[in-house]
Order: structure tokens, then sequence, then C-alpha cells
């Protein structure tokens, strides 16, 4: 009954998004990643100005159990020049003395390492976050009453993630709220079939009761046939990280329900005006 219910909100979903000018979400990869420095609170603004219907952004647990907004499990690529810390070792005041700007730019210098409160308070009345978690289930327990006081209605959040074992915990734990398992594919050796195939997709959303399959953009994988047959199920299609024009066309005609970039700009423009260009 409840996948039953879910499908019949997608359709409707799927039907108004093809009657409004811009069609499918367009979710910012780590904020607006392309221009500004990703996961700071520089990178969520920057979205939002750029017309962003939603954020992604990357969240660990730190060493005194607060919760940071990173994608990397140390702090060597973004804090270069900084001693290397591990995100689970360190404290959430450790981590925020760390310059996590300058490395994109000079103009940057100075942002730091932002808490899932402050990149909540980003969102404006009617835009979306998408919370990816990059640890265990052990964040959930943290996270649950932070997105419950943030002031964002349930269908503004969305947790996602690539462990299905948290996803079904999530949906445990918060049934309010949507919850993606995120997946790529893999074809070792070449020529070989993809993984996961689309049964163990749809194995693997049903048994997580997740919301939705978030996708990696693999043209060899993602056809028609595989996306109706994960929103004959009931889930939603959402796709990642998408940086051109002609791609995101085509993912919007499979029917996605949001497309991932690092370039809101770039895709809000070319999609509201038709072009590939």
């Amino acid at each position: 009954m409840l996948r039953t219910c879910r499908l019949v909100a997608i359709v409707l979903l799927t039907v108004c998004l093809s009657r409004v000018a811009h069609g499918q979400l367009i979710i910012a990869h780590r904020g607006a990643s392309h221009d500004a420095p990703e996961n700071t609170l520089a990178a969520f603004r920057l979205a939002w100005e750029q017309q962003a219907d939603g954020i992604e952004g990357d969240f660990y647990l730190t060493k005194d159990r607060q919760i940071v907004c990173t994608h990397d499990k140390t702090t060597e690529r973004t804090a270069p020049g900084h001693p290397q810390l591990t995100v689970a070792d360190t404290t959430l005041a450790e981590l925020q003395q760390l310059d996590v700007g300058t490395w994109k730019h000079p103009k940057y210098a100075g942002e730091r390492m932002p808490t899932l409160s402050q990149v909540l308070e980003t969102v404006p009345e009617h835009g979306r976050i998408f919370v990816e978690i990059k640890c265990g289930p052990e964040i959930l327990p943290v996270m649950q009453p932070q997105l419950e006081a943030c002031g964002l209605k349930p269908e503004q959040i969305v947790i996602i993630c690539f462990n299905a074992n948290v996803i079904a915990q999530a949906r445990a734990m918060m049934p309010q709220y949507k919850a993606n398992w995120l997946t790529s594919y893999k074809q070792e050796p070449e020529g070989s079939p993809w993984t996961p195939s689309q049964s163990d997709v749809l194995q693997t959303l049903q048994e997580t009761d997740a919301t939705g399959l978030g996708s990696k953009g693999e043209f060899a994988v993602l056809d028609e046939s595989f996306v109706t047959a994960i929103q004959k199920q009931g889930d939603e299609f959402h796709v990642w990280t998408i940086n051109d024009l002609k791609s995101a066309r085509y993912f919007q005609s499979l029917g996605a329900a949001s497309i991932t970039t690092d370039r809101p700009a770039l895709l809000r423009e070319g999609l509201d005006a038709g072009s590939d260009q």
C-alpha cells in the first residue's frame, strides 16, 4: 500500500514538473562547486544566487559528535598547507581552524568547514537540501534532532547515502524525510555486465524502503527501460553529477526528478532556454 501511494505521488509529480518552465529540479553539488570551494557556506550561498532549486552537501560525524560538512575522510585535499587530519578523529573546533577556501581561489581565503546547522540555515523557504551521509549510521541519532529543529518542512529535506544500511535506518528513524540510495556502476573486466544490475538496484530500493535512487549519470546503463522500472516500483530517479546541457537534456527526457550539477547557473539558463549551447 505504501509503495502504491508513493507511485501515485511520483506520477503526479512528474506531470507537474512537465508543466513548469524548467522541468527537473537542479541541485547544486556541494554547492556551486564549479565556481566556489565545495561544501562551504560561500558555495551554498552562491548556489542559491544561481537559482538552484536545492543544494547537496556531504556530512561526517566528528570526534566530539558534531556534524561537519566535508566530502573526504581527511582534510588533505581541501586544506592544503595544514597538517592532514582525519575528520572522525578530530574535534569540530580543530577542523574549523582550517582554511578550506584558498585551495579553490585566494578570494575564498578564510572559508571554514561549516556544520550541518549552518548549512541548513542557508536554505530558503522553497529550497531543498540533499544531505549526503559520508559515514555510518552512528550519525543518525545526532542528525535527527537537528533536522527536526531546523525549521524546514520535511519535503525540503532528502537524506542520501551509498550505504544501504544507513538508508534503511534513516527511513526507520525518520520516515517523514525522503531517503535515496546512491549508486555508481562498474564493468570489470571490460565487456562484462555492469554492476549493480537493474534487478539488484530494484531489490536494494525495496529492501531499504528507499524513496528513490540517486544514480551516477552512466549513459551505458541508464536508459528509458531502466528508469521506467524504477518509477514503476514507486521510486524516484535522480542523477548526478551532470555538468553539460546535452547530458542534462538526456536525463531530463528520461524523467529525472532532479539533476545534480557543479554548475547550477549553466543548467538553469540552458534548460530554461531550451538550448544545449
